[in-house]
Order: structure tokens, then sequence, then C-alpha cells
């Protein structure tokens, strides 16, 4: 017999019962105030976001060029001596 609890995240955070993955990850990062993250993953999201910053549409540049600039700040932020 298996256990059909939810375990970990999912058990802190009530979701609807018919949601998309997308769905459930913005319901409980909505309730996230803080996350520690090492520095090479901050420089890879940065790295990834990078090629958006010349996107010929303004939404998706300005979008972009406001997660880089955050990213780029916490990059800073965390590094010492930098």
């Amino acid at each position: 017999m298996t256990n059909t609890q939810p375990r970990g995240l999912h058990s802190l955070i009530p979701v609807r019962a018919r949601t998309t993955p997308g769905e459930q990850a913005a319901s409980q990062l909505r309730h996230l105030r803080s996350a520690t993250v090492p520095v090479p993953v901050l420089a890879a999201a940065a790295a990834l976001i990078a090629p958006q910053l010349e996107d010929p549409d303004p939404a998706t540049r300005d979008a972009a060029e406001a997660v880089h600039a955050h990213l780029i700040a916490a990059i800073d932020n965390a590094t010492p001596n930098r």
C-alpha cells in the first residue's frame, strides 16, 4: 500500500486538485520569502537570461533586464571582496 499524502513543500502549501505544474509552482513561489542558492547557480541563471536582453520585444527585454539585474546584484552581494 502506498501513501498518497503530499510530502515536502506540497504538504505545506495547499493547491487545487486540478492544476498544471506551472500553476503549482507559481502558487508555491508566492509564499517564498527567501532562498539560499549557490552563486554558480545564480551565474548560470544570469547567463541563461542574457540573450533575452537583446530581444526585439520591449516587454520581454524589460523583464529580462529586471531579472538579470536582480541576479547580478545577488551575485555581487554574495561574493566577498568583489
